[in-house]
């Protein structure tokens, strides 16, 4: 069964240190990925809508492993604010040690980014409820102390 940590970051250059850190941690480089909304998308056609298909595929991917539709659009939102995710896949330990990684660099918090204030400028700002623990549902693990999210698929 593979796992995957996914992080997200309001720098890029600290998602970059992240990716950095696990790669002298000996975690696969093959295996970590960091995306940010690209700077210029495609027009593929009459009807083509970039940023609309970008965040579509996002949203599907994020689900594919595991993430709720409240944790998915979370996660699009954040990348749309100009975050950039880091995801890690791979098995057992060298997962659970990259989410840790994650953290120890300020993975934003799910939970802020649902509540996030509606105009406000922060990734951060939280107004509303926040979503229930992950822990006791299938698919995900809350790792505790940080953003981190790890998703077993």
């Amino acid at each position: 069964m593979s796992k995957t940590a996914v992080g997200l970051f309001e720098n890029p250059g600290v998602a970059d240190q992240v990716a950095h850190d696990l790669d002298t941690s000996a975690f696969p480089r093959n295996e970590v990925r960091i995306l940010g909304e690209p700077l210029s998308m495609a027009v593929t056609g009459v009807t083509s809508t970039p940023r609309t298909d970008f965040e579509v595929g996002l949203n599907r991917e994020l689900k594919a492993i595991g993430a709720t539709d409240r944790e998915a659009e979370a996660y699009v939102q954040g990348v749309r604010r100009g975050g950039v995710l880091v995801f890690a896949t791979g098995s057992g330990e060298a997962v659970d040690n990259a989410a840790d990684v994650m953290n120890r660099h300020g993975a934003i918090e799910v939970e802020e980014l649902i509540g996030r204030e509606p105009g406000s400028g922060s990734l951060t700002a939280s107004s509303l409820p926040p979503t229930q623990d992950s822990s006791a549902q299938t698919g995900r693990i809350r790792q505790p102390g940080g953003g981190a999210r790890m998703f077993a698929w």
